[in-house]
């Protein structure tokens, strides 16, 4: 098989028919295989539904991987990975704002320059608002000050690359995925070509501002201790200050007098040391609770149902 194209779906009911049409056309006549494998990450619409018809037509090769509920676009990502057979495997999303075509042109260049092992797409121009695109940009200069791996900031997960690469990223199994991150960590030879984006073929994007806030402050924790250490500085800040504020304290004390407590001075140093002590806490905490939800070992995604076009239909695999 030379070419896997993984593509994660959730609530994409109207869009998997044109996703498969789309994919057939593009890569008509390019003289070698391929083969599509849908995720359906618990969708609550008619995905599933109309998946299973698309493999049971068998156009071209279809895997339909179906999740017990829904586990996110990164555990999505993950199990295409390890279900995918080919030589070359892509990430692309279904809703045809990421073109089939494309993906051909990826792997022209995977072909004749074997000095790359990663062909990573980029927007040339962004259609977002303002808003979104100040916060996307500080996010990508924050995570890259912060991080040890620099994370390119109009390149998505569009990508194809070797199996090399998909075997190294499946080596990396924690429970909080980062896909961004995880390519820039595992390294590898990468070249970034521009494309434009298209307007959805139907529906409404599922990543909305919190959804995206959320998806950030994992890349930023997953990929740095700076919070942490920035938890110690405020703490030596806090610790120097309150001595400080001691010894002046009691000298005025000793060679002034204190005619009237300093109920402003006061309630301000409390408030400043106890808002401080809440955010490091609260780093703390973030850091806490993932190592809590690592520890438990749980699999990344449960699979309740697996259709694939060369074997019999599996059940509650797990990965």
């Amino acid at each position: 098989m030379k070419l896997s194209l993984v593509v994660p779906c959730y609530n994409e009911a109207e869009n998997v028919a044109a996703f498969q049409d789309a994919v057939i056309a593009a890569f008509d006549g390019c003289g070698y295989d391929y083969e599509l494998v849908f995720i359906n990450d618990g969708s609550t619409d008619a995905t599933l539904h109309n998946l299973k018809k698309l493999h049971a037509a068998q156009k071209c090769p279809t895997k339909v991987i179906s999740f017990s509920r829904n586990f996110g676009k990164e555990a999505g990502i993950y199990a295409g990975l390890q279900h995918a057979r080919g030589e070359y495997i892509c990430l692309i999303d279904a809703d045809l704002q990421q073109r089939p075509e494309v993906v051909r042109q990826m792997v022209e260049i995977l072909d004749l320059e074997p000095e790359y092992d990663v062909v990573a797409a980029f927007q040339e121009r962004r259609r977002e608002n303002r808003i979104l695109s100040f916060f996307k940009k500080s996010f990508y200069c924050v995570i890259n000050r912060l991080s040890k791996v620099t994370l390119r900031s109009d390149a998505s997960d569009f990508r194809t690359f070797r199996r090399s690469v998909r075997d190294s990223i499946l080596e990396l199994a924690e429970y909080h995925r980062f896909s961004k991150g995880i390519f820039a960590w595992v390294g590898f030879s990468t070249k970034f070509i521009p494309y434009t984006v298209c307007r959805r073929a139907s529906g409404a994007t599922k990543w909305g501002f919190k959804k995206l806030m959320n998806y950030a402050i994992e890349g930023i924790i997953a990929y740095s201790t700076a919070p942490l250490r920035l938890a110690t500085i405020l703490g030596g800040i806090s610790s120097v200050a309150s001595a400080v504020y001691l010894i002046a304290v009691i000298l005025e004390k000793l060679f002034r007098g204190i005619d009237v407590p300093g109920y402003a001075t006061q309630t301000v140093l409390i408030l400043f040391f106890g808002s401080a002590q809440l955010l490091c806490l609260g780093i703390i905490g973030e850091y806490v609770g993932k190592i809590f939800e690592q520890s438990k070992h749980r699999p990344i995604y449960i699979a309740k149902e697996i259709l694939d076009y060369e074997q019999e239909t599996k059940e509650e695999k797990r990965g």
